[in-house]
């Protein structure tokens, strides 16, 4: 698969931008815990990410058309780096919502920020139909790799303590510091993007002039799975863990470490799965099973089978984004992408954003896994109603 210098300028920046939110992801429950927060006020921190990241993304796919793909990522790579900034400074609760809400805090193990649909978009600019499940497919691997190494950062400190008999003094907040100096980066790369990102036709009078019926119906289906996903997402993973089985945070890092790179691998089956069965058949034949597994991984009390069920579920829950991402961009019209994007994008954030506070909840009444169970039983659901509507529902631009 070829791609472009504009397509490896994103990846690039998509892998530099995974190791910072794999960092802040694990590092985010510990640093609002340390800081006298409660299991509940963590929960809504988290829920104040999703909901701003949902709000911003919808904005985008309103009216990010109108301006170039290059100046609207510039623009993320600003409200990156005062997040960065805003949580390596702030220690009370409701100016740190606040950041939450307004910026560009990931609190997941994959990227629910408001560069997402942009970058998608500008990125199946760069191939044709046939290479695109391909490119979606090292994007991910990009940034799931890199997320995974940020993870296990996190453990580095304590690990380098030991080694050589000394107390490394990195807390929390260099992690978000380092954040804001990956947005700067971000920033620096993006001035190099050239004109191949942009749509070649001309923009739409409205957003979604001819494929709101199909993406509108897609968005449906993604905001029961983005549901179901806001009961784990990663930094609420990481407490569960605490709470439950009393993990460490290097080992909790190198856990998600694992899960990231095992996660990122199989990102590159879907491509071959997807030439072969389609790519409707990929996302749910990849996506139930894991499912089953996050539910097996909230029932078991024991931490050993607990960690085996959710890495077996790594190495099959991302399966599904490639073929996601490129059956999204084959339905819809090259001028249509970013708003496509955004509306089927924005579930990821806003359907996501409650179930973390009651996650928050369920936490403080019980180590349980039930935030596992309710996630898994969601998204299973998910997976049928889709392989049933969109079966045979084909792209219709694969060849764009």
């Amino acid at each position: 698969m070829r791609a472009s210098a504009d397509a490896r300028r994103i990846l690039a920046v998509r892998a530099l931008r995974g190791f910072a939110d794999g960092l802040v992801s694990v590092l985010l429950a510990g640093h609002l815990l340390r800081l006298g927060f409660t299991p509940l006020e963590v929960g809504a921190i988290v829920t104040g990410t999703l909901l701003g990241s949902a709000a911003l993304t919808i904005a985008l796919g309103l009216v990010g058309y109108r301006y170039t793909r290059r100046h609207v990522l510039l623009g993320a790579a600003a409200l990156m780096l005062a997040t960065g900034v805003g949580f390596a400074s702030l220690g009370s609760f409701w100016p740190l919502l606040a950041v939450a809400v307004l910026g560009t805090l990931n609190p997941s193990a994959g990227d629910v920020s408001v560069f997402l649909p942009t970058e998608q978009a500008a990125l199946a600019q760069t191939a044709s139909g046939r290479d695109r499940t391909g490119l979606f497919a090292w994007y991910n691997l990009a940034g799931n790799f890199m997320g995974a190494l940020g993870a296990l950062a996190t453990g580095l400190p304590p690990v380098l303590a030991h080694a050589y008999g000394y107390e490394i003094n990195l807390d929390e907040r260099s992690g978000f510091v380092l954040y804001a100096l990956v947005a700067v980066a971000t920033a620096a790369a993006y001035t190099g993007l050239g004109p191949g990102v942009e749509a070649r036709s001309a923009a739409p009078g409205r957003p979604l002039a001819r494929s709101r019926r199909i993406v509108i119906h897609l968005a449906a289906l993604f905001s029961l799975d983005s549901f179901g996903g806001g009961f784990v997402v990663q930094s609420l993973l990481v407490l569960w863990l605490y709470e439950r089985f009393q993990l460490s945070v290097p080992v909790v890092g190198s856990i998600f470490f694992a899960a990231g790179i095992l996660g990122g691998l199989s990102q590159l089956v879907s491509p071959v799965l997807a030439s072969r069965i389609g790519l409707v058949p990929t996302m749910v034949y990849t996506h139930l099973p894991s499912n089953l597994l996050l539910v097996a991984a909230g029932l078991v009390p024991d931490a050993r089978l607990a960690v085996t069920f959710l890495l077996l579920r790594a190495a099959l829950s991302q399966m599904d984004v490639p073929a996601r991402q490129a059956y999204v961009m084959a339905v819809v019209p090259p001028e249509e992408r970013v708003a496509a994007a955004s509306v089927t994008n924005v579930p990821r954030s806003l359907a996501a954003a409650v179930p973390p506070l009651i996650t928050g909840a369920m936490l403080t009444q019980s180590a349980v896994g039930w935030p596992l169970v309710c996630g898994g039983v969601l998204k299973a659901l998910y997976d049928l109603l889709l392989l049933s509507q969109f079966r045979a529902v084909a792209p219709i631009s694969e060849e764009e």
